[in-house]
């Protein structure tokens, strides 16, 4: 309790020395150039988020007063940058209007149940928004990968998904569907400090360490999954997630511009940066372009 106090004193007194206080507490924390670079950045870019999280908060207001229910989908690979995005937009929102819904390992009790209904029993009340860190879009990437399921109920999710998105729309649900695209590269980057830091070593499961094993199986599963399941109802938003912080800042555009409110600062860029967010048909075109790339590298094989 003594050294807890002793530094909070000299804190304190670092606080009141003026001109000399950032220089004190760079010293005490060994700060170099590079460190207080990275710290002054994280700030800069946190402010640059405020005025859209602002946004949120009006957004938030309109579907009270409309009674207008929002589900949004935070979908794409391990390491893609979801939490951290979802943690981004909830950070100022009025925490008894909105939920951040990560379903575990169903249960016996689930499995015997019809696919979307644990995911229907969570959904937002009118004047609500409901987040899901990952989705029923499991049964579309996940399952199929790693085997957690039938072939016979992945076509018949793929078949039914569609239709049940369609109507909770055209009952006037707003839906947002966005996947976060990570490459290859950082997502190893990306693990090996979850490995490394303490902090973060809870995020690593045993699926996230055969993830890269097996990235040319998602690969395949995410073209399908946006092949059958981009339509005009319920489109998808592919966000480029290398950079977290160009990520955060255009899911929120990508979200607020999902939502007929009234802006509460029209001198605000909502446009959204091209080089960070596609549509699902244009992801589409992209993969199917690298596909064929892919097929003219291979030798031809002797007859």
């Amino acid at each position: 309790m003594m050294n807890t106090t002793v530094n909070a004193e000299k804190v304190a007194q670092t606080l009141t020395d003026g001109e000399r206080s950032f220089e004190a507490l760079a010293q005490e924390h060994n700060l170099d150039d590079n460190k207080i670079k990275s710290v002054l950045t994280k700030y800069l870019q946190e402010q640059e988020l405020k005025p859209f999280q602002a946004e949120l908060i009006q957004m938030q207001k309109y579907l009270e007063e409309t009674n207008r229910r929002m589900i949004i989908l935070f979908e794409g690979r391990d390491a893609a940058g979801k939490g951290g995005t979802i943690r981004s937009v909830t950070r100022y929102m009025n925490e008894k209007h909105y939920r951040v819904i990560a379903m575990g390992k169903p249960t016996d009790e689930q499995r015997s149940q019809w696919f979307f209904q644990k995911y229907v029993s969570q959904f937002p009340c009118g004047g609500e928004v409901a987040m899901f860190d990952r989705s029923w879009y499991n049964r579309a990437m996940v399952e199929p990968v790693f085997g957690f399921c039938s072939d016979e109920e992945y076509k018949n999710f793929m078949k039914g998904v569609v239709g049940f998105e369609k109507d909770l729309v055209r009952q006037g649900t707003i839906l947002v569907k966005l996947y976060f695209s990570v490459t290859k590269d950082m997502q190893k980057k990306r693990f090996d400090r979850r490995k490394n830091d303490p902090l973060r070593q809870w995020k690593l499961s045993e699926v996230d360490v055969q993830a890269q094993e097996r990235w040319n199986d998602f690969d395949k599963v995410k073209y399908e999954m946006l092949r059958n399941t981009h339509t005009a109802a319920a489109p998808w938003t592919v966000i480029r997630s290398t950079n977290k912080h160009l990520a955060r800042l255009n899911a929120l555009k990508a979200i607020l511009n999902a939502v007929d409110y009234e802006v509460g600062n029209p001198e605000l860029d909502f446009v959204t940066d091209d080089n960070v967010v596609l549509s699902g048909a244009r992801e589409l075109d992209l993969m199917g372009m690298e596909k064929q790339r892919k097929k003219k590298k291979k030798p031809a094989q002797a007859v």
